[in-house]
């Protein structure tokens, strides 16, 4: 017999698959289930191994074309002969496990066996460097780490007390690979609680030092069925999420959103983005559901799409909002709708045009089952049709953090008034969907304006000669700030005064007089390591320039009034 905590998370499970393609029945059914204790390892993922003891859990496909193929139930002893191991090498309930690997299948090993032993997962991008894994490892109170054999140099030199773990034999470090000798059988020392903690996240820092973003062992495992029901993803599917290990998403749709439905996680690891490999990997894996970062979706764009028949039911984006160009393109090419939607560290999906929905352009869709979405004037504090975009705490959602684990304050702040604040701006329309307008730092006034960047970033790289853009407001004498795009030209074109003029003049005839955008500069945009434009070092750059007066232009840098006729009379 399952147990009670399995029942009670399979039947809203259940339910969401029931109503995949009928949004307004599974709002209005939905319930989060609240099971306590829960150890999603043994009362979910040991269930499905049971079950589908056959079936494929994991596919990674690694750069050099080797592949690794676990079953459930392969999968299922392995993170139990780990977890085994890690408590023999000291890693005990509540302990911070710093992980930093890459997509490689000891990444999912570990951590089930974490969840499996109560641990606490601190997840790092190898991208990081000696800096960054110092502060992480001061800030997250560290007591253990396991990182792939190529990136322990990093480590060389840093304080502090903690068990050295290498994947791959390291002087000095143990090695996994003595997991393998351990048992099979696992029992845990207690019972695990729904609230304990079970992932520390430190944000990508678009817009200030990294956060410490604390969550449970509901909030993400749980909170993730929002997450499954948005991308339609059903038991037996071939998923596929293109996203680097250490960041929210990879969990979001590496782990938890697949495996709450019973299907296959497949990762195309690339040390280089190859469009032409990925789509390939997409037809002869047989991927019935995608999803990638506009980032990826703009570059596949690119690409030939026409030329490829994949087999995909579904197709979704996250971590920023997508342009409607680039789902139109995709459109045109495959016959399917990339739908957005939205969510942050913080929280697993919020937002979200789930399958069957009929997606509007530009609109993130309607709250997922489960959330209450509030706008709020920030004048007032009351709810508008425009405003910063809230969660009501009435019925507090289970896929909500519960708080920034370093600063009580913070948390404080952003939990206010009832409601958890986003710190990002939308407008909601009649019919209820919600349009992303931009972050509240990001958002600027121009000639007593409000300009949402999203929105002019999405007409620019309407023009075919542009790979990425990002405006921020430039410091103006007259209007005290005019909208200034920084553009990434595509391959292949020449980043001169003819090109300038003909992206200003596309601007032009397609957006109203106060929403111009006046300047542009050329220009690769600086990003976080997780790829999210850094609008606020742009505007910093601009905020130090100050107003010109004299005419001066930096290297690769044009202005309307550089060309005779386009300028307004």
């Amino acid at each position: 017999m399952s147990h009670p905590a399995t029942e009670e998370f399979r039947a809203a499970r259940d339910l969401l698959l029931r109503y995949r393609t009928d949004e307004e029945a599974a709002r209005r059914a939905f319930a989060w289930p609240r099971p306590d204790p829960f150890n999603w390892a043994s009362d979910h993922f040991d269930v499905a191994a049971r079950e589908h003891p056959d079936r494929l859990a994991l596919w990674v496909v690694a750069d050099d074309g080797t592949e690794s193929r676990l079953s459930y139930a392969e999968l299922a002893r392995r993170s139990r002969q780990v977890a085994n191991w890690l408590r023999a090498q000291g890693v005990r309930r509540g302990d911070r496990v710093l992980m930093m690997l890459g997509n490689r299948v000891e990444l999912w090993e570990t951590t089930l066996a974490a969840i499996r032993l109560g641990a606490v997962i601190i997840p790092a991008t190898p991208l990081l460097g000696a800096a960054d894994l110092a502060d992480r490892i001061e800030r997250g109170r560290v007591a253990h780490v396991v990182a792939d054999a190529a990136e322990t140099a990093k480590f060389a030199g840093l304080g502090g007390h903690w068990t050295r773990i290498s994947v791959g034999p390291v002087a000095g470090w143990l090695d996994y690979a003595e997991s393998a000798h351990a048992g099979p059988r696992f029992e845990p020392d207690g019972p695990t609680r729904a609230d304990d903690p079970l992932l520390l996240y430190f944000t990508s820092g678009t817009t200030a030092q990294p956060k410490l973003v604390r969550h449970t062992h509901a909030s993400y495992p749980i909170g993730h069925l929002s997450t499954m029901y948005w991308i339609g993803i059903q038991p037996g599917d071939v998923h596929l999420n293109i996203s680097s290990p250490g960041w929210a998403k990879h969990a979001w749709s590496n782990v938890f959103a697949p495996w709450n439905a019973q299907a296959t996680v497949l990762v195309v690891d690339q040390g280089r983005f190859d469009a032409t490999r990925l789509l390939a990997a997409i037809v002869r894996c047989g991927v019935d559901t995608f999803c990638a970062p506009p980032t990826v979706w703009r570059m596949l764009v690119q690409a030939d799409l026409g030329a490829w028949q994949v087999p995909l039911r579904e197709a979704v984006a996250a971590g920023e909002p997508l342009n409607p160009e680039v789902i139109e393109q995709v459109r045109r090419a495959w016959g399917i709708t990339v739908r957005d939607g939205f969510g942050q560290t913080e929280t697993a999906a919020q937002i979200g045009n789930p399958p069957g929905s009929q997606v509007r352009p530009g609109s993130m869709g309607r709250p997922l089952p489960g959330y209450t979405v509030v706008l709020e004037d920030p004048a007032t504090g009351e709810p508008a049709e425009q405003g910063e975009l809230c969660l009501d705490l009435a019925e507090r959602p289970v896929g909500l953090m519960t708080g920034y684990a370093d600063s009580p304050e913070r948390t404080a702040h952003v939990m206010r008034g009832g409601r958890y604040h986003t710190g990002d701006m939308a407008a909601r329309d009649a019919d209820g969907r919600i349009t992303y307008i931009g972050r509240g730092d990001d958002v600027f006034k121009a000639s007593d304006y409000r300009i949402s960047p999203f929105e002019l970033e999405s007409v620019l790289i309407q023009h075919e000669a542009v790979a990425e853009a990002a405006v921020v407001p430039s410091p103006d004498p007259v209007r005290l700030a005019v909208p200034k795009a920084f553009v990434t030209p595509a391959a292949g074109t020449d980043p001169g005064p003819e090109l300038a003029r003909s992206i200003l003049a596309h601007a032009r005839a397609r957006l109203a007089p106060y929403k111009r955008v006046r300047r542009l500069e050329f220009a690769e945009l600086p990003k976080t390591i997780s790829g999210k434009i850094r609008r606020v070092q742009l505007r910093g750059r601009e905020d130090a320039r100050g107003p010109v007066t004299d005419g001066a232009r930096n290297p690769g840098e044009y202005w309307e009034e550089d060309f005779p006729g386009l300028k307004d009379r």
